[in-house]
C-alpha cells in the first residue's frame, strides 16, 4: 500500500523510480531495459507494494486475470517464440494465459473471441486474419486487445509489428548484390504480414529493374513445395526464392530436394526467422532474424498501460529485423547462371 493507504498504481512506481510509466511497464513484462533501471524499478514496486496484476478497474468489472493470447498458427515457430515470450511476461505479473490457435480461420477466431468474452479475460493479444481485422473494431468485446504481426487498417488497436516491407526489401537487396536477377516471391495470402511483405519485395524488384513474380499461397509448407515444383518447370525458371515465413522455406527446401537442386547453385533461397533447423540445412539458410522476445514482451506492456489508461491514444511499435546470411545465398557463379538457362 502506498503511504496514503490508497493502493500504489504504476503511476507512483514511475514516480518512485523517476522514470516513465511505459518504463515500469517494460519492466513488468519483462521488456528490453537496462539492469540499473530494471532494478531501480523493482526496488520502486517493493518500496510501493504495488501489485503489477490487480487492476482495480478490472477487478471492479469481475473480470480474471488472465490474457486471452490468440495465434494464427502455433507450428509457425515464430508464433510458438512470441507465445513462450508472453507467457513469461504474464507469470511475472501473477497472471494466467489462454491460448488459442486459429489456424488462419476466421470462422475459428470468431468462436475464441465468444471463450474471450465467456472467460472475462482481462485482455487478449491478438495475430488476426485480414477477415477478422477487416470487422475488428465493430466487434463489441469489453476488453482490450494488443495486435502482433498483424496491422489493422484504422489503428484503433495497439500493436506490436514488425517493419515488414523493409525486411522483405532487404532479402532483395542482398540477393541482387550477390548477382541474381531473376528472384521470385512466395507470401501468405491470409494476413496483412504477408502483402506487407510482398511489397517491400516488389518495391525492391522495381528500384532495380528487375520484374517481380510473386505468387499467395496458404501458409503451408506443402503448398510452397508444389508451387516451387511447378515454376521450376517453367522455362524462365527462377534462380532465387525470398519467402515471407518460416513454414514456406521449409516448403522451397523440400521441392529443392525433391528435385535435385543444391542450394544455393541450383536454386537460391532466403526468407523469414532465424530457427535453430535454418543453420543446419545445406550450407545454411538466409534469413531474416525477428525480435520474438521484444515483440511478445512489448505486447504485454502495451497491454499494462491500456489497462492503467484505458483512454489513452493507440500505439503501434514497429520493429526492425535482421537480415542473417548463410550459404543459401552464396554469390552465384558463372556455372550457376549456365545451369539457370537450361
Amino acid at each position: 500500500m502506498s503511504v496514503s493507504g490508497k493502493a500504489a498504481s504504476i503511476k507512483d512506481v514511475a514516480q518512485a523510480a523517476g522514470v516513465s510509466v511505459a518504463t515500469v511497464s517494460r519492466v513488468l513484462s519483462s521488456g528490453p531495459v537496462s539492469e540499473t533501471l530494471r532494478k531501480r524499478v523493482e526496488d520502486a514496486v517493493r518500496a510501493t507494494g504495488y501489485r503489477p496484476n490487480l487492476s482495480a478497474r478490472r477487478l471492479r468489472s469481475q473480470h480474471s486475470q488472465t490474457i486471452g493470447l490468440v495465434v494464427s498458427d502455433i507450428r509457425n515457430p515464430f508464433f510458438t517464440a512470441v507465445s513462450r515470450a508472453v507467457e513469461d511476461a504474464a507469470y511475472r505479473a501473477g497472471m494466467r494465459v489462454i491460448l488459442c490457435n486459429s489456424d488462419e480461420n476466421p470462422e475459428r477466431e470468431e468462436l475464441y473471441l465468444r471463450l474471450m468474452q465467456e472467460e472475462r479475460i482481462t485482455g487478449l493479444i491478438f495475430a488476426p486474419t485480414r477477415a477478422t481485422l477487416e470487422r475488428l473494431d465493430g466487434l463489441d468485446l469489453d476488453f482490450p486487445v494488443v495486435l502482433i504481426d498483424r496491422n489493422a487498417p484504422t489503428g484503433r488497436h495497439d500493436a506490436v509489428v514488425l517493419d515488414n516491407a523493409q525486411a522483405a526489401a532487404m532479402l532483395v537487396e542482398h540477393l541482387h548484390a550477390q548477382g541474381y536477377r531473376r528472384i521470385a516471391g512466395l507470401f501468405g495470402n491470409t494476413s496483412t504480414t504477408g502483402l506487407e511483405r510482398h511489397e517491400g519485395y516488389r518495391a525492391a524488384m522495381s528500384a532495380r529493374g528487375l520484374a517481380p513474380a510473386a505468387r499467395f499461397l496458404a501458409p503451408h509448407a506443402d503448398a510452397a513445395e508444389e508451387a516451387v515444383v511447378g515454376w521450376m518447370a517453367e522455362p524462365d525458371r527462377p534462380e532465387a526464392f525470398v519467402v515471407s515465413n518460416s513454414l514456406f522455406l521449409m516448403g522451397v527446401v523440400k521441392a529443392a530436394h525433391r528435385l535435385g537442386l543444391p542450394i544455393p547453385d541450383g536454386l537460391a533461397v532466403a526468407g523469414f526467422d532465424n530457427e535453430p533447423w535454418t543453420e543446419l540445412v545445406g550450407p545454411g539458410l538466409t534469413v531474416i532474424e525477428q525480435p520474438v522476445q521484444d515483440i511478445g514482451h512489448s505486447a504485454m506492456a502495451l497491454l499494462f498501460e491500456r489497462l492503467e489508461a484505458p483512454d489513452r491514444p493507440s500505439r503501434r511499435l514497429v520493429l526492425g529485423g535482421t537480415c542473417i546470411v548463410r550459404g543459401s545465398t552464396a554469390i552465384r557463379t558463372a556455372g550457376a547462371r549456365m545451369a539457370g538457362t537450361h
